[in-house]
């Protein structure tokens, strides 16, 4: 994996002695970021997940299922990939009984190998049951930049939800900085957010819980970005590689003894028939079918993706477009569509995207 911009560790003396350095590093000056090169000749695939919203957010819930605890650990939305951990810790923390070691995940995508994990680092004996495995999840398809999006509605939850929200987010932060390298493909970037009019709003309001791990927002001069936009805000944040993390995750569990069995299940009375006692539901989507949630939908979301250009390890947002830059190839995305099922590729769609992307990076000042 080609190096990442990193700073090294200074002494006081020679952060002071440099502070003019490394303003250049953190902003770089006219022409330093390399453009992506958008054009339809460049499309290497084109993918189509469906986030498992729900308006009122996640859903991580302890109920009985006969005489087994049965834990609910679903409906992320945009936020899977960037939830999975710290969610994963609320459901363990709700559910594991070490007293009871042999669990069940349902689900092999973000979610439910986080969960796996995380009960194999309590000692759990884990055996997760899926219909699909990577790279076949929806968790496979996300453009994967951390930071939680799209989650839920703000009038339709309750104080309590926050209080998981913010307590998850905090968590996944944590453990998310311990898979930065090579191994697991998670690595800091550089975000620029493009907006005609001043934001106070993203990505965290002064006052809000998260803007702890909002790390190195500032807001640039014009000389200071090389973008056609009146306002850009820089901060940094994490990119999963989804293809590399999933693998090496799903290596991890069989690595601590897990067993993974390719299953579907149709209702819950199937799910009674399972050998361990505890059962935590990671299935996002199929909750609605398999549980009877009426309150999840389908958040469609259609992702470009352009062969890879190892100079451009950056990310831009615009107008609810993004463009992140990862190793494994340069993801246009910026389609959230309420309540449509549909997989396929859109050609509309696929346009738009590289026409309002060749836009952004068209205007680029060298």
């Amino acid at each position: 994996m080609h190096t990442r911009r990193t700073i090294a560790a200074l002494g006081a003396a020679t952060i002071a002695s440099s502070c003019a350095t490394a303003r250049n590093l953190l902003h770089p000056s006219r022409g330093r970021l390399a453009p992506v090169h958008v054009a339809a000749e460049r499309i290497i695939r084109v993918d189509v997940g469906l986030r498992p919203y729900r308006a009122s957010g996640f859903r991580v819930e302890r109920e009985v299922l006969g005489e087994k605890a049965l834990i609910h650990n679903y409906g992320h939305g945009g936020g899977g990939i960037t939830l999975s951990w710290g969610t994963a810790k609320l459901a363990v923390d709700l559910g594991y009984d070490g007293g009871k070691p042999d669990c069940a995940v349902i689900g092999c995508g973000a979610v439910g190998m986080a969960t796996a994990r995380l009960l194999q680092e309590r000692g759990a004996r884990v055996r997760i049951y899926a219909r699909d495995l990577p790279p076949n999840t929806t968790s496979d398809v996300a453009g994967a930049q951390w930071w939680p999006s799209s989650v839920f509605h703000t009038p339709e939850v309750r104080p309590q939800f926050l209080e998981q929200y913010y307590t998850a987010a905090h968590f996944a932060f944590r453990r998310y900085q311990t898979f930065v390298g090579d191994v697991y493909g998670v690595s800091w970037e550089a975000n620029y957010s493009l907006s005609d009019t001043p934001t106070t709003t993203y990505p965290a309001r002064e006052d809000s819980p998260m803007r702890d791990l909002v790390i190195n927002q500032q807001d640039l001069a014009p000389h200071e970005h090389p973008f056609a936009a009146r306002y850009v805000r820089r901060f940094d944040t994490m990119m999963i590689e989804t293809p590399l993390y999933l693998r090496r995750i799903e290596a991890d569990v069989r690595e601590a003894g897990g067993e993974i069995v390719v299953r579907e299940f149709h209702d819950v009375a199937e799910l009674r028939t399972l050998p361990e006692q505890t059962i935590f539901n990671c299935t996002g989507l199929a909750a609605g079918r398999l549980f009877g949630d009426t309150t999840i939908e389908p958040v469609r979301g259609q992702l470009v993706i352009l062969e890879p250009q190892a100079e451009v390890d950056y990310n831009v947002l615009r107008d609810g477009d993004y463009m992140f830059g990862r190793r494994d190839g340069i993801v246009l995305g910026g389609t959230f569509q309420h309540g449509n099922w549909s997989t396929e590729p859109d050609p509309e769609v696929t346009q738009r995207l590289l026409r309002h992307h060749q836009e952004i990076f068209g205007a680029m000042r060298q």
